[in-house]
């Protein structure tokens, strides 16, 4: 039943949000258009200014996979892991997100290619990516681009999200799909 309501929910969030959010601009008369490419042009200017910070985590993510230090770690923590029922192949995918929406991704695809999407590592995966932030490319991108260089409690703050995002996607896809 939980299933069939969220499946209701998924199917028609999409069509909502794309009906509701032009009414409510024409009701509070926002010239959408307008501000559509002021954003744009605001957004260009911000990717300039971030390509630099850009390539930094990128290669700093190359680098760690590449030493095979997330095989290390991920050796390490997976007996930890286990005891609350995370599958160890969902792992590299939970330990990438917060590194790299790319990686992460990939990551994933390798895993609904090997163990298919619809099984459970496969949603486990898909909803980590969901339920979870690029929290390190996002530090980088987004105080880079305004050029704060002390994060203070963002990179913390961040991490405690993105596990407590990874602890109830593992819980709701326990219920859901376990």
């Amino acid at each position: 039943m939980f299933a069939k309501i969220i499946g209701v929910f998924s199917t028609w969030a999409i069509p909502v949000l794309l009906f509701v959010i032009p009414v409510v601009a024409f009701t509070k008369k926002v010239k959408v258009y307008e501000s559509f490419v002021d954003g744009a042009k605001e957004g260009f200017d911000v990717a300039v200014k971030i390509i630099p910070y850009l390539v930094a985590i990128l290669v700093a993510i190359g680098m760690f996979r590449a030493s095979g230090a997330m095989d290390i770690f991920i050796k390490l923590i997976s007996p930890l892991t286990n005891l609350i029922g995370l599958p160890a192949e969902a792992l590299p995918a939970a330990l990438m997100r917060p590194l790299s929406g790319s990686g992460s991704l990939g990551i994933a695809t390798e895993l609904m290619v090997e163990h298919g999407p619809d099984s459970f590592i496969g949603r486990l995966v898909s909803t980590f990516y969901g339920s979870t932030e690029t929290t390190f490319y996002v530090i980088a991108v987004y105080f880079g681009a305004v050029g704060i260089k002390k994060t203070r409690h963002a990179i913390p703050g961040g991490l405690i999200g993105d596990l407590a995002g990874l602890l109830a996607a593992l819980f709701i896809c326990k219920i859901v799909f376990g």
